[in-house]
């Protein structure tokens, strides 16, 4: 539940007390003196609910009310009234807020009415979520590409760590994509509207890190090599971190943070804090059987940027890349991918002999190959076998061996 409330009253001794019974009752308040202050703070992202006085200097409470339901007409807005008279609840009403307290209100009738404010607000969000999920795929199925069942494991951990709106730590080999990753959970969150903003870790200071939180506000942050920062950074990241309005913070690393906090080369504070959420990325030579739709996925994109045809991609090619080990990992069959397209390379590399067997890769090959042609022809059995030139009876045996259904891959 996001519990960020947006509280704007021109009354300083007013906006404190109300600040602290909403931060006694578990909330993240925002404190504001004005309409011009508050409205910085409204934004299509904004996951929070507003609370705000009627009689202010300038623009009054209704303006912002009008203005919070130009951006999001959903947005929960309270009104507060020192005057207590039906006209002014009615007007508030009738012009869509939520609710309407009169000043001084109990800090029990303000929770209340907060908390079911919140409830109305998550609902919402959530709603809008999964049906930008059933008009599109979410993030992890557009994203995430590969029919292995690591792949599949990793959207499920995607969904379920975004879910959680915890900090994220996001490790694997070079290559791997943790950026990616890290911006699926952000668009699988409740936050997935507000900003995503990406910093070095290798060149983030306190200075700037406090600048990203400031402009990631609501949103969420991706820490490139979380293990490049220094001392002081580290220490500056622990600090904002527990700050009641931080962003969320996904950290990505290809190093051994448990043993660099060991030896005092990480702060140890800040690695438990990040680890609690912890998404792994698998190296490609642990899925070989989604480098067929990789590399595909891959060849069109550059195609695409360079205005040329996609090449005809045969199994026979597919299969030597799949005989590779790929230290790059997605970077290096991205960049192959490239230079395919333009014509420039066949797959090379070499095998030290430290992958699966003969007998396991042909099996992973075979697979994937059937899985690929089911793809391109829309779950079609009979154009699938046509294309790998094999007989319909003996694609069909294959498909039982590998337990792969056909009608999985139809439209």
């Amino acid at each position: 539940m996001n519990r960020r409330v947006l509280l704007v009253d021109d009354d300083a001794a007013v906006r404190e007390a109300l600040g602290q019974t909403l931060e006694l009752g578990g909330y993240d308040p925002v404190v504001c003196g004005s309409y011009i202050e508050a409205k910085d703070h409204i934004a299509p992202g904004f996951a929070g609910i507003v609370v705000c006085d009627i009689r202010m200097p300038g623009k009054d409470g209704f303006a912002l009310l009008d203005y919070a339901r130009g951006i999001d007409d959903e947005l929960p807005v309270i009104l507060l009234t020192g005057e207590g008279d039906i006209p002014t609840a009615v007007r508030g009403m009738t012009a869509g807020a939520f609710d309407f307290l009169e000043k001084p209100c109990a800090a029990a009738d303000l929770i209340a009415v907060v908390e079911k404010a919140v409830r109305t607000r998550d609902l919402v969000l959530e709603n809008r979520r999964l049906r930008l999920q059933a008009e599109t795929g979410d993030a992890a199925a557009r994203l995430l590409r590969g029919n292995s069942a690591l792949s599949e494991r990793m959207r499920r951990e995607a969904r379920a760590v975004a879910r959680t709106m915890a900090d994220v730590l996001i490790t694997g080999e070079p290559g791997v994509g943790t950026a990616k990753m890290a911006e699926v959970v952000h668009l699988l969150s409740a936050v997935s509207r507000a900003p995503f903003v990406k910093v070095s870790g290798a060149a983030a200071t306190p200075e700037t890190l406090a600048e990203t939180f400031a402009s990631a506000e609501g949103g969420s942050v991706f820490i490139d090599e979380v293990a490049n920062l220094s001392a002081q950074a580290q220490f500056a990241l622990l600090e904002g971190l527990e700050a009641p309005q931080a962003p969320r913070v996904l950290a990505g690393s290809y190093r051994d943070l448990a043993a660099l906090a060991g030896e005092g080369r990480f702060h140890p504070d800040l690695y438990y804090l990040l680890e609690a959420a912890h998404i792994h990325i698998p190296p490609l030579r642990d899925r070989r059987e989604d480098i067929p739709v990789l590399f595909r996925h891959y060849v069109a994109i550059a195609s695409e940027q360079a205005d040329l045809t996609p090449p005809e991609i045969t199994p026979e090619y597919l299969a030597r890349l799949m005989q590779n080990d790929w230290p790059g990992n997605a970077r290096a069959l991205m960049n192959e991918a490239m230079r395919f397209a333009m014509g420039m390379e066949a797959p090379g590399g070499e095998d030290d002999g430290s992958g699966p067997g003969l007998a396991d890769q042909l099996a992973q090959v075979e697979r994937s190959l059937l899985i690929d042609a089911l793809e391109r022809h829309g779950g079609h059995a009979t154009e699938a076998a046509r294309a790998l030139k094999v007989p319909r009876k003996t694609f069909y045996d294959k498909l039982a061996k590998y337990g792969i259904r056909a009608e999985d891959y139809r439209g």
